[in-house]
């Protein structure tokens, strides 16, 4: 045992179990991830969910050395002091302040999956960046979900309980040459170790694991993150920027298929104004009008008034968002810009010059305004809007009166709706959006209203039962405007919430939202149902396009209601992959190749196809689309040729 010492057998025995019971504790965590969000991850074996776990140890090893690289350190260099009590007791604390903070960040997403779909990553800074509120959602989020607070506390119990089972006695080295030696040697194989468990290999010629890497384990894309951790997900993403230029078709291939501008030929003797609502959270799941034909069983609608107001408009019952956040759905919506796997808004190239309906409108004399009723410069939107070129904002600070602030994000839907209604039309012709808020987690409504709305079957029902009804009251109050009768509305959602139904549960109709024109001037033509695929992206040259706009139009997605029809590409990101629809074929794409083609009935991207269709000329035609859309896509953005 004495030439042991100088071998530090024991401290390197008792490191190595230290930073298993970090992979233990992560694997139970991932257990847990999917049994908090099992019917959004569908696991058909036990056998299955034993390969998902395995193949994650790699990501776990990652994130492990991340968070543990000083503790390693410290627990192997050579001071001599290593084994006293209170070098013992100061690597206790450094070893569970650091796992502590990256362990929780796997329970927050306990929750939160099911409305971002996607694992935490760094772009949460830019979100919480402009939100004064985080706190309170912390504490309403620990109420409403209490038990995954108790559950982090009885594992961190655990885990100390474990710890302190097996401790390593204090022991002086008397031989200081062999002692420093093998500390030498020890440093050195552990530094190599820890290199390639960071970098997920030891081969040189590979890159370090990513996001993406997950996606190679799996049966279906939603079993990525059972592979994944948040912790990696969250440092692997700190100071990324997937923005690349790329090179796979010539220009002329891009223009003859991509069609980057657009170009539209009507005719518009009187300028309509515009009114947009971007929903918070409108998932076309919850109204009815847009399910119709799904044969969903049981179904119930949570939105009567839209129901109501569908059947006087073109709606579009097969409308998918372009990205996973609010933010996201505002650069989608009002400049046709589509968030890949890094967000256009949170990247070094948002501030730059951008064609977008603001700035068409502008150029039309149109007054153009924005309304959102949380604190000013909320979720990204000031900023974001003064980059677009909205001549006015208006936010809680204008709205001023506290009373009716739900406590939390904004002022409820119910009043700002009745203060927008009554606000805008002071110069015609005019272009606004609004965004609204309740229909949000928390999930709350106003108490006066408590009873008043059917609790449904998940949290989300009521609260978009609220904003249906705000929706109503504001309608109510607008058709007395005397701009009413020519003006044209939008409604769509930024992005979806809570799921009920598993036909929403398919990984494609997780960016399922709704679409809806509706205007009371008949000489617009918005009437009837398209079940063509749209996207958030085509609302922008639909518009240009119906206030006659007849210059060029910067924008991959398309007018809806033109008679010279351009071949929709359906864009979005489950924020790993990139996901195309051209024509009858989806395909995923890694920012180098497609590495899926599912048939476009196939929302749930269950049966990969691409080997079988290698001798199908419009698949490998729709491949070739999908790498030049993110090709000019890359090109624009980067080189700053948005307009």
């Amino acid at each position: 045992m004495k030439f042991f010492k100088e071998f530090r057998k024991q401290e390197v025995l008792v490191l190595l179990y230290r930073i298993f019971l970090a992979y233990f504790f992560y694997q139970i965590a991932r257990f847990l991830f999917w049994y908090f969000n099992r019917d959004l991850i569908k696991i058909d074996s036990v056998s299955d969910y034993f390969n998902l776990s395995y193949h994650g140890i790699a990501f776990d090893t990652t994130a492990i050395l991340y968070v543990n690289a000083l503790f390693i350190l410290l627990s192997i260099i050579p001071i001599v002091i290593n084994t006293k009590k209170i070098y013992q007791k100061i690597l206790f604390w450094l070893y569970f302040i650091t796992n502590g903070i990256a362990y929780v960040m796997n329970f927050g997403d306990f929750v939160y999956f099911k409305f971002s779909q996607t694992r935490l990553t760094s772009a949460a800074f830019q979100v919480a960046q402009h939100e004064s509120n985080i706190f309170k959602v912390f504490t309403s989020s620990l109420t409403q979900n209490p038990f995954v607070l108790i559950w982090f506390v009885v594992l961190m119990a655990l885990w100390v309980f474990l710890y302190k089972k097996v401790k390593i006695t204090e022991n002086k080295p008397v031989k200081l040459i062999p002692y420093f030696i093998w500390s030498v040697l020890t440093l050195c194989t552990t530094a190599v170790l820890a290199v390639g468990g960071i970098r997920g290999d030891f081969k040189h010629s590979t890159r370090p694991i990513n996001l993406v890497d997950a996606n190679r384990f799996v049966k279906l894309p939603a079993q990525g993150n059972m592979v994944l951790n948040s912790t990696f997900s969250f440092f692997r993403t700190i100071n990324t920027n997937s923005f690349k230029e790329v090179h796979f078709v010539d220009e002329k291939f891009i223009d003859e298929n991509i069609h980057p501008y657009k170009e539209y030929d009507r005719q518009v003797a009187d300028k309509p104004n515009i009114v947009i609502f971007i929903v918070e959270s409108f998932s076309r799941e919850y109204s009815g009008a847009f399910n119709k034909d799904k044969n969903i069983k049981d179904y119930v609608s949570y939105t009567p008034f839209i129901d109501s107001l569908s059947n006087e408009s073109l709606i579009f019952p097969n409308t998918f968002a372009n990205g996973r956040q609010s933010i996201h759905g505002m650069s989608s919506v009002l400049a046709g810009i589509p968030s890949l796997t890094d967000a256009f808004t949170s990247s070094p190239y948002s501030n730059q010059k951008i064609q977008s309906l603001v700035s068409v409108c502008n150029d039309m004399g149109y007054d153009t305004s924005f309304y959102h009723g949380a604190p000013n410069g909320s979720m990204g939107f000031l900023g974001f809007g003064n980059i677009l070129g909205f001549k006015h904002y208006f936010g809680k600070t204008e709205y001023n009166n506290d009373a009716d602030f739900d406590g939390i994000w904004a002022i409820w839907d119910e009043p700002f709706l009745q203060y927008f209604a009554k606000n805008v039309g002071k110069k015609q012709p005019f272009m606004t959006t609004v965004f609204t808020a309740s229909s949000h987690h928390p999930f709350k409504i106003p108490e006066k209203y408590n009873g008043k709305f059917k609790k449904g079957k998940n949290q989300m029902h009521e609260p978009i039962q609220y904003t249906d009804y705000s929706i109503k009251k504001y309608f109510e109050t607008a058709k007395k405007q005397p701009w009413f009768k020519n003006t044209i509305f939008v409604f769509t959602g930024d992005h979806t919430n809570e799921i009920y139904y598993p036909e929403y549960e398919k990984a494609m109709n997780r960016f399922a939202v709704p679409l809806i024109f509706y205007s009371p001037n008949p000489a617009y033509n918005l009437k009837g149902v398209n079940q063509e695929f749209a996207q958030q992206i085509d609302i922008y040259p639909t518009l240009a396009d119906l206030i006659g706009y007849n210059k060029k139009i910067r924008s991959w997605g398309r007018s809806l209601v033109s008679e010279k029809q351009y071949a929709p590409i359906i864009a979005n990101s489950d924020g790993g992959i990139e996901q195309f629809i051209i024509g009858n074929y989806i395909y995923r794409f890694d920012g180098k190749d497609v590495v899926g083609i599912f048939d476009k009935s196939d929302l749930a991207l269950e049966k990969n196809l691409m080997f079988q269709l290698k001798e199908n000329e419009e698949a490998q035609k729709g491949k070739q689309i999908a790498k030049a859309w993110y090709q000019d896509y890359m090109n624009r953005v980067i080189n700053r040729k948005m307009y």
